[in-house]
């Protein structure tokens, strides 16, 4: 089926047409594979995420806050357009569209792929980080999942560092997802912050689970010296 998304008009019946194509991309195997690492309530049509992308950059020729009025809550693909369109829009249609997207994030998958497409936070750190420092709510996973990956990916910077260190360490949470985002980010703040988070480690002020995990991703980075890695085992918790 071939559909010319850069010239559609959002409304109902265009977009019903819109996911009608979606559905004639399904690909059955990877569609299975996805489902095993991502828990969502969305259904996975299975559609890989260069197509997808592809399909985002026709989408944004487009006009887009049509689309994102029309985006339902039925599909892992719609929310995951959503993200990417959104992303790469203006910065106005970000701010109006931002809060809408985010309450329907519910993956890690959606999640972390928004936010490293969130590429103007380069250009307006501090008004961001103002945001998604507000954002955090330990009651919302998910919520606070984007605030954590939002300042991975932008504020790991000599600005910001002592500022996120010292969020990422006062969380004390029980969601999996929050947890996995601390250790992440931790393991890549180690790069270039080696003695700021050495001396977190050491001192074992992180949660059991947090702790043994940025441990693990670190010993799994080709980004981190052998010396260092070696250092880090005796702070593991049993």
């Amino acid at each position: 089926m071939y559909m010319d998304i850069s010239k559609i008009v959002w409304n109902k019946n265009s977009y019903k047409e819109f996911i009608t194509y979606l559905l004639s991309l399904k690909d059955t195997e990877y569609r299975d594979f996805h489902s095993k690492i991502t828990d969502t309530k969305y259904e996975i049509i299975g559609i890989r995420v260069p197509l997808l992308r592809n399909i985002a950059k026709l989408i944004k020729k487009t006009n887009v806050e049509d689309f994102f009025k029309l985006v339902s809550n039925t599909y892992y693909e719609e929310v995951f357009l959503y993200g990417i369109v959104l992303a790469n829009s203006s910065e106005e249609i970000i701010d109006r569209n931002l809060v809408d997207f985010i309450n329907r994030i519910d993956n890690w998958a959606i999640c972390d792929s928004f936010c490293s497409s969130l590429k103007i936070i380069n250009k307006k750190q501090g008004k961001y980080w103002i945001y998604f420092n507000n954002l955090i709510d330990l009651d919302k996973e998910f919520q606070t999942r984007v605030s954590l990956i939002i300042m991975m990916n932008y504020y790991l910077n000599d600005q910001y560092i002592d500022r996120v260190l010292k969020i990422v360490t006062n969380i004390d949470s029980d969601k999996y997802y929050i947890n996995m985002a601390i250790s992440w980010l931790l393991s890549v703040a180690i790069i270039n912050h080696e003695d700021k988070v050495f001396g977190i480690i050491k001192s074992k002020s992180l949660n059991k689970f947090v702790q043994n995990k940025t441990i693990s991703k670190i010993n799994d980075s080709f980004r981190v010296n052998k010396e260092l890695k070696n250092r880090l085992k005796e702070y593991r918790m049993n």
